[in-house]
């Protein structure tokens, strides 16, 4: 295989000090959500590794993976792209175009077969021999086949690529299909989202690039350090949630009040994703704190699963059996109920006092005659 520039060599050719470089790699360790101990790791990799060739294609999709990729800010889209790998083919950002842009792609695969990384961005239509979508006058299904023949892994950005998306949502006419029911013998991550969050794109590139071999997956194909929590449990409005405090309109007062939006509803208690917790834009915001509950865009079919304001009416509080309609009314009949018995368990003990008064007085007169 043709030799290619560590990450290092590119750093120090570009006139970054040994100091910044240790910086940069404590900076991508904590955004990897890594201890101390791994800078080292992660230092030894970008001095000795050689960038990866990376073959980013497009199917059906909105581009809004590499829109969300180019704002990635730890690290920087720039740093993956001009120094951590090689990006040697991406129609949307290369510079060549027609030809000269789909012998970079052939090139790409002679030269360094089963050691580069298959990005897919998108997924391909399958109906009418897959002519819904054509790149360089074939259907884009012959192109992904051909680039994944010699890949050593594939990443499929977004929900498009992972799941499908709007393209295969009922009757989906296209045939519209996710990758891994496309290429079966490859190792696949799955990175979705609508689209991903930008740290969580470069933060896969970064670990496979330090460890050499795909991050934790879980049971759906996605990176567990990502997509391990559902978004509800770190969500900020996750208190007014267990105090029963819902936004019943967008511009009511509990709107205002920044009470939980499950009630319009939030998909928050059902999706996987780091929102909550990496956000986006660096850190400024995600949609829940923006003012709308979450879609549920990393799941499976979640354009199919009705509206996005239709409610999950099933999700308990403290193993309350109600849900959230009701369980107002359950917390006042209960704290009703305890009132009472409260008031009856007192009724009870002052009469007892007042039996036990009367019977000592009895005793007392009987002694005195």
């Amino acid at each position: 295989m043709p030799q290619i520039e560590t990450f290092y060599d590119v750093m120090r050719r570009q006139g970054i000090t040994r100091r910044s470089f240790m910086k940069y790699c404590s900076l991508t360790a904590a955004a990897l959500g890594l201890g101390p101990s791994f800078v080292p790791k992660i230092a030894h990799a970008m001095e000795t590794k050689p960038r990866t060739p990376v073959i980013w294609v497009h199917g059906l999709e909105c581009t809004c993976c590499s829109e969300s990729f180019i704002r990635a800010a730890h690290p920087l889209a720039k740093d993956v792209v001009l120094s951590m790998i090689s990006l040697d083919y991406d129609d949307t950002l290369m510079a060549a175009a027609g030809h000269q842009a789909e012998a970079a792609l052939m090139d790409t695969i002679e030269k360094y077969k089963g050691n580069y990384i298959l990005a897919v961005e998108g997924n391909p239509p399958l109906n009418e021999d897959g002519m819904y979508c054509i790149i360089g006058g074939k259907p884009f299904v012959e192109q992904l086949k051909m680039a994944a023949e010699h890949a050593k892994a594939i990443i499929s950005w977004g929900a498009c690529a992972s799941y499908g998306c709007v393209q295969a949502a009922a009757p989906n006419p296209t045939r519209a299909t996710p990758v891994h029911k496309v290429i079966l013998d490859k190792p696949i991550i799955k990175v979705p989202g609508c689209p991903p969050i930008a740290e969580v794109m470069t933060g896969v590139i970064t670990y496979m690039l330090t460890f050499d071999r795909l991050p934790e997956l879980d049971r759906q194909g996605r990176p567990a350090m990502f997509y391990s929590q559902r978004i509800h449990d770190k969500c900020y409005r996750r208190p007014h949630f267990d105090a029963g405090q819902f936004v019943e309109a967008w511009d009511d007062d509990y709107a205002k009040k920044g009470y939980c939006l499950y009630k319009m509803g939030c998909k928050g208690p059902t999706t996987y994703n780091a929102c909550s917790t990496v956000r986006w834009n660096e850190g400024v915001s995600f949609p829940i704190q923006s003012g709308h509950g979450c879609i549920g865009c990393s799941e499976d079919g979640f354009w199919d699963q009705g509206s996005f304001y239709d409610r999950l009416t099933k999700i308990k509080q403290f193993g309350v059996e109600a849900n959230a309609d009701t369980i107002g009314l359950t917390a006042v009949g209960a704290l009703g109920a305890g009132v009472a018995a409260h008031i009856a368990a007192t009724a009870l003990k002052s009469a007892q006092k007042k039996s036990q008064a009367a019977n000592a007085a009895k005793t007392d007169e009987k002694t005195e005659a």
